[in-house]
């Protein structure tokens, strides 16, 4: 986990009514609740200059963090007199805090659910749901394995549920299903965990039609290495040649040591890179998210000031690229501007 402050002298008025980085760089449209602020297509995060002061609290994902860390240093050189903090415990436990209260903004890297939803009604919290950019998830093993490519089959014989106890890659093809020729190697695994944002969206995306074909819940098998920490999952991977593991594509894309394979959805193999993801021709991709609190926006000026910097090109531009994530397309980031000026 993450913090990042950015404590500046407390000299602004609250009179206006405006409201890290991994070592390198998905795709779920869901509604939400309209809500926010107007924002800027010039890049310029508003015109305040420096005239409010506040605090900013968030929390969520790890893998969104990087984007709202990049948000704050150069929302910072705007608002000198906010103070913006951040940290990446997971979406699941980002969204806890969110829902009883305790945090202005929750990061994710998956749409809300359904549970969560009712928890934060329950609660009397009403949130306006901005989609921020795309990551693609990276699948993974050491760069001395031969394996090139993988299915949803293979992920799901080596990852799943029925594969509890696995040692070998092999092992993958006793559970009945079309898996590739998978080498006879031993099989360490490393992923993240359940409080992880990454974690909800690989089943969602990788292993839960195939568990439901198989009567199986949606989840992973057990018995692997996880961990909330993105750059400890890659040096898992890193220290065996026929690791199998998988994190956000933008801690793995100038990762040494480690192969990013190919993934086959059905449509055959594709590798994950920008392009490949913005198109959603890689199969294993999702969009990330900013869920923000409508009460406390009403209230708090400089939380409004941050959202309002966050949907300008400076914002859903360049922290979002500086950071190794894909950009919006123009129309959708439209449309995620629309929604937080439609609040």
């Amino acid at each position: 986990m993450t913090t990042f402050a950015l404590v500046a002298a407390a000299c602004g008025n609250d009179d206006d009514d405006g409201g890290a980085a991994p070592d390198s760089a998905g795709q779920t449209d869901s509604g939400g609740d309209s809500g926010g602020s107007s924002s800027s297509d010039s890049g310029s995060g508003g015109d305040s200059g420096g005239s409010i002061s506040g605090s900013v609290t968030i929390s969520g994902s790890s893998t969104v963090e990087p984007i709202s860390v990049r948000v704050a240093e150069l929302f910072e050189e705007v608002e000198p007199d906010v103070q913006v903090t951040v940290d990446g415990p997971g979406t699941g436990d980002g969204f806890k805090l969110f829902c009883e209260g305790e945090t202005d903004i929750s990061d994710a890297s998956r749409p809300i659910k359904d549970s969560e939803a009712a928890d934060c009604a329950e609660n009397g919290i009403e949130w306006i749901e901005l989609r921020v950019g795309i990551d693609g998830i990276a699948v993974m093993t050491g760069e001395g394995n031969s394996v090139e490519c993988v299915t949803f089959n293979d992920i799901y014989g080596l990852v799943g549920p029925e594969s509890t106890g696995f040692g070998s890659w092999s092992d993958a093809g006793s559970l009945g299903l079309a898996t590739s020729n998978l080498p006879d190697a031993d099989l360490d695994i490393y992923g993240p965990g359940e409080e992880s944002g990454t974690f909800d969206s690989f089943i969602e995306i990788v292993l839960e039609d195939i568990a439901d074909e198989r009567g199986q819940d949606a989840t992973t098998r057990p018995d692997y290495n996880a961990n909330a920490d993105d750059n400890v999952i890659i040096q898992g991977i890193q220290s065996s040649d026929t690791s199998f593991g998988w994190v956000g594509f933008a801690f793995a894309a100038h990762a040494s040591g480690v192969k990013l394979l190919d993934v086959d959805g059905g449509d055959g193999c594709m590798g994950a890179n920008a392009d490949t993801i913005a198109s959603g021709e890689y199969p294993v991709s999702r969009s990330l998210y900013i869920y923000v609190n409508k009460a406390k926006a009403a209230a708090n000026p400089a939380l409004v000031a941050y959202v309002d910097y966050y949907m300008s090109d400076d914002g859903l531009g360049t922290a979002v690229s500086d950071v190794g994530y894909v950009n919006l397309t123009d129309d959708a980031k439209g449309a995620t501007r629309a929604n937080w000026a439609g609040r």
